[in-house]
């Protein structure tokens, strides 16, 4: 089958500069269908458009569908042509170049404790295929970034969990991406640590104008760090827009809140599913990596 991205095909759309991302109808289903037991919806018809340069909250209840489009959008899952596009490139079609655009920093941990901070970054700058020529110097660029310069010849089993955050970050910045995705960055980590990633993250922004996706549970991260909030519920998107444009809504619809947080906006659109007939986004499993990655970073 031609590949319908491919330079002369004729038949692809030209890739949009303005959107980094770009869902059209997003569906994802976990499980087989037996006689009585459906697949489970974990995704249902996601639209959603993050334009270029702007840091994205995905923000949702457990089992909203959060990491499940994450992972569609980094190729992660398997979707159908035409439901993800990244940089104009359909994540079906252009898997690996889609790939090499993005950073990944997923909610388990991916840094080796037996390894230095550098060897763990470097690790990444050869899955990543950076040049050998210019590997050392973008390894220590990625570990200046993140302020780990002086502790990067230590074993990451030293590190505290912000520095661990921090050296994550580092081993998805080596490549230099155009789209850093952060999958509950801040997890099991206090106050001052997220402060830390959030302002290594918030500088390399700015420098490189790259691209930021993130899913985080923190109200207090969203309100302060991004430009404009998805809030997902039941596999959709019920609410979009920037923070006060979501707290907006929240006074025009409900006069008792005069002056709303991003708390009151997770309530008022997600509040009273909550717990209740929410699609999977994985099970067990998933929930005791996630328990294991908070005990270890904290």
């Amino acid at each position: 089958m031609p590949d319908r991205d491919a330079p002369g095909s004729g038949t692809a759309a030209p890739p949009d500069p303005a959107e980094a991302v770009v869902c059209r109808n997003l569906e994802y289903s976990f499980g087989r269908a037996k006689a009585g037991r459906p697949q489970t919806k974990a995704v249902d018809g996601v639209d959603l458009a993050v334009h270029t340069g702007e840091v994205f909250g995905l923000l949702g209840p457990n089992g909203a569908g959060k990491t499940t489009t994450i992972r569609a959008i980094t190729t992660l899952l398997p979707v159908p042509t035409g439901m993800v596009r990244v940089f104009g490139h359909d994540t079906a079609r252009r898997r690996m170049e889609v790939r090499r655009m993005l950073g990944y920093v997923p909610q388990q941990l991916s840094a080796e404790g037996g390894l230095t901070g550098r060897e763990n970054v470097s690790l990444f700058a050869r899955v990543f295929d950076v040049p050998g020529a210019e590997r050392a110097a973008r390894v220590a660029q990625a570990l200046a970034a993140v302020d780990l310069s002086e502790a990067a010849d230590r074993l990451a089993g030293t590190y505290s969990g912000g520095m661990v955050r921090r050296l994550e970050l580092a081993q998805a910045l080596v490549s230099a991406p155009r789209l850093l995705v952060l999958d509950e960055p801040t997890i099991g980590l206090d106050p001052i640590a997220r402060t830390s990633v959030w302002e290594c993250i918030d500088a390399v922004r700015s420098a490189t104008g790259m691209t930021v996706l993130v899913t985080t549970h923190y109200m207090d991260e969203a309100d302060q760090y991004c430009d404009r909030i998805g809030l997902m519920d039941r596999g959709r998107i019920r609410a979009l827009g920037t923070p006060e444009e979501l707290k907006a809504q929240v006074r025009e619809q409900d006069p008792s809140h005069e002056h709303p947080t991003l708390d009151d906006v997770f309530r008022h659109f997600a509040g009273r599913d909550l717990g209740r007939d929410q699609a999977a986004e994985g099970g067990f499993s998933d929930v005791r990596r996630t328990r294991r990655t908070a005990s270890r970073v904290g």
